[in-house]
């Protein structure tokens, strides 16, 4: 989706994104919204500077190797195929492309994505910022070193799922209780959904606010032993320790 520079200034409106794809199937969702879309990746390098490459990771050097010609200094290049690093983007683009890649997750659809942007050698703060700045409407993005992208993907792209599965059984041990299920579910989620955002506005520490609702010998201490003896700390962890483990395999492939 590449976007003019022009517009980033305030809001971005529909008629300033030209997306490329091949087949009108994948456009259909840009031509809803009103943006320009072609067939042709070598227009939108012709009529946009920021270009982000959001193409499954085995077909991206191909596209790339398509319009390398046409990347000149001017351009921004933002990839968001997962695996693809830095040095490969830089290889496979003319010296001194300014390149970045971005991490996403699937709130971002929601516009709470939480996101990780590393640079290239050749970018600089300006381009960061600008797209930092364009992000901000998709969630939240950090910049990072590019050791930590996969780190990201462990803990918040396939994170989303294990917050899925501990909401799923939040809502289960309330059905087993005598909730019924879609007030169980909107409760749970809920219940997620605030604990998040006290932890974000207020900047406080997770075990900080765990503390502020476990009072001695009540309700909250006795079900924090269940979940400590069910080993749910450390289950978390390792699970996070394997998607980032197997991240790092799929970026060696």
């Amino acid at each position: 989706m590449p976007v003019d520079l022009a517009a980033l200034m305030g809001k971005v409106e529909a008629h300033h994104v030209l997306a490329s794809a091949p087949t009108d199937r994948n456009l259909c969702h840009f031509q809803a919204l009103g943006c320009q879309t072609t067939h042709s990746n070598q227009e939108v390098l012709q009529s946009c500077s920021l270009v982000f490459f959001a193409t499954k990771p085995h077909i991206l050097p191909a596209v790339l190797a398509e319009v390398a010609h046409a990347v000149t200094c001017e351009h921004i290049v933002v990839s968001v195929a997962a695996g693809v690093s830095l040095s490969t983007l830089e290889e496979l683009l003319p010296p001194a492309t300014r390149v970045l890649r971005l991490s996403p997750n699937l709130p971002c659809v929601v516009q709470e994505g939480a996101m990780v942007l590393a640079r290239g050698r050749h970018a600089r703060n300006s381009e960061v910022e600008l797209v930092q700045t364009l992000l901000e409407a998709c969630g939240r993005c950090e910049e990072v070193p590019e050791a930590q992208v996969d780190i990201h993907t462990g803990l918040s792209g396939s994170g989303v799922a294990f917050v899925c599965l501990f909401s799923e059984a939040l809502a289960e041990g309330a059905v087993k209780m005598g909730m019924p299920s879609g007030l169980a579910h909107r409760i749970a989620a809920q219940t997620l959904l605030g604990t998040a955002k006290m932890l974000l506005q207020q900047g406080r520490h997770p075990a900080q606010l765990r503390t502020d609702v476990c009072t001695p010998g009540g309700t909250t201490a006795y079900g924090l032993h269940a979940l400590e003896r069910g080993g749910l700390r450390a289950a978390t962890m390792s699970a996070v320790e394997a998607a980032t483990c197997r991240a790092k395999e799929l970026s060696k492939k």
